[in-house]
């Protein structure tokens, strides 16, 4: 079956400091795009990131995550946290 697991969701973040939030997947499809969605406080979840592409660096917002197929991972990351990047963040697999 497909699956993530993913860093818990509701993350303490501290100001300045790096975010790195991990996300590995399991599917049998052989070309998955990977999405990281972002939840704030009272709002719908919103799409930050996606990526079908082995091995490239995508960029919103501050935050960057790169696919990568070989260790099934995408690693959302920010280099400096602000107090308003706290939220919920969900990693999803599409598979068609």
């Amino acid at each position: 079956g497909d699956s993530v697991t993913q860093t818990e969701g509701l993350v303490t973040l501290t100001e300045g400091s790096p975010v790195m939030l991990n996300c590995t997947y399991q599917t049998t499809y052989s070309a998955p795009t990977l999405f990281w969605y972002v939840q704030y406080l009272s709002e719908a979840p919103r799409l930050l990131l996606r990526s079908s592409t082995d091995n490239k660096r995508t960029e919103h917002e501050g935050f960057h995550a790169a696919l990568h197929k070989s260790s099934r991972s995408f690693r959302l990351q920010k280099p400096s946290a602000q107090l308003s990047d706290s939220a919920l963040y969900y990693c999803a697999v599409e598979t068609q």
